[in-house]
């Protein structure tokens, strides 16, 4: 016994007679019509993946080109939304420009600087995803060119989620193309 805790004696059992492996799909069949709630990233289930703004942007893209990450949320140093980056956005080509723009060392140029801003996204509020099918999610994600797509909680004032095209494609073991992939601020300058 273990502190005040009774401790209960496991037992190990030979695995040579197991052949398969238990995958989600052999519980719960996801097709178009399965509620979007079961497609989208829930930061109340999964820590979001975050990075400082003032990282150097070529050390951000070489750790998402490792990691196989395509959407960090920028945070500022206290810790507080700022806005979001894509591998996109990172591209060699925009950290040659940015340097080349701004006079800092192509090293040294954050990723806030390449980052699209909170006040340039709009995004998809929980309540409203909470009744549409990954259908209805992936029809506005390609009618909008996007690969990923935030979602909100207005009432709390949070980024609740995210949507990946990536993400929901392999849930759903179907292809789920993006024609085009642009920046949040492109395609939502366009829409509003």
């Amino acid at each position: 016994m273990r502190g005040d805790r009774i401790m209960k004696k496991l037992t190990l059992y030979p695995v040579q007679k197991i052949d398969e492996l238990v995958q989600p799909a052999d519980f719960k069949e996801k097709t178009l019509l399965s509620p979007a709630m079961d497609f989208f990233t829930d930061f109340r289930d999964v820590e979001p993946l975050v990075i400082e703004g003032p990282v150097p942007a070529p050390e951000a893209r070489s750790l998402m080109i490792r990691t196989h990450v395509r959407l960090k949320i920028v945070v500022d140093a206290a810790g507080h939304f700022a806005g979001v980056v894509s591998a996109a956005d990172l591209s060699e080509q925009n950290i040659i420009a940015e340097a080349a723009g701004s006079g800092v060392p192509r090293d040294e140029v954050p990723v806030s600087d390449l980052m699209t801003r909170k006040q340039d996204l709009l995004a998809l509020n929980i309540h409203e995803v909470s009744s549409s099918t990954i259908g209805d999610v992936i029809d506005f994600l390609q009618d909008n060119y996007q690969q990923h797509c935030l979602v909100i909680d207005e009432d709390t004032h949070q980024i609740r989620g995210v949507f990946s095209a990536s993400d929901i494609s392999r849930k759903l073991r179907l292809p789920v193309n993006i024609q085009e992939q642009s920046s949040f601020s492109k395609v939502f300058s366009a829409v509003s």
